[in-house]
């Protein structure tokens, strides 16, 4: 057996050949984003990358009119205030409803849309007009009536003869 270097099964190399770093998922166009350029601006001279330089220059073309610079800066403006949404959700108020239910404010806004009013003989007692117990009967898939309601919805309505009565609904 001739003496080698490694014994057989064993490898020269155990960690194999080194991995090529890899760079992250980057385009052309986001690397010249990054890349930094000198600008005048107010008649001085600073630094600032090209992303940076692109959207003074469209704020400007935005400025002297152009449409679509104008069109730019509002979806700039739109992203930047989604972002600020993002990171500050505006903070939940809890808002407590009160509500007051009383006969009589129910019973004038009846009066004051003209549906109901107090029955003359009767000041106390409230009658709906015929116009809308007419809409209310000619609404479709309503149930059949009997005669106790029907006999409830005349006393109920001014003018009740005048009341058409749809077919098939009165039992």
């Amino acid at each position: 057996m001739s003496s080698t270097r490694f014994q057989p099964g064993q490898s020269g190399n155990p960690k194999g050949r080194p991995r090529k770093h890899r760079r992250p998922n980057v385009s052309a166009f986001e690397i010249i984003l990054d890349k930094r350029l000198t600008i005048t601006q107010n008649g001085k001279p600073r630094e600032a990358t090209v992303e940076e330089a692109l959207q003074q220059q469209t704020l400007k073309d935005a400025l002297a009119g152009k449409r679509l610079a104008i069109r730019k800066v509002l979806k700039m403006i739109e992203k930047r205030e989604r972002a600020l949404e993002q990171n500050n959700p505006a903070p939940h108020r809890n808002i407590e409803i009160k509500q007051h239910h009383h006969a009589d404010n129910a019973d004038e806004a009846l009066r004051i849309l003209g549906i109901a009013e107090p029955e003359p003989s009767f000041p106390t007692r409230w009658k709906v007009h015929a116009w809308a117990t007419q809409a209310a009967l000619s609404r479709p898939g309503r149930k059949r009536f009997d005669s106790k309601e029907v006999d409830s919805i005349k006393f109920f309505t001014f003018d009740p003869d005048s009341l058409k009565w749809p077919n098939g609904r009165i039992g």
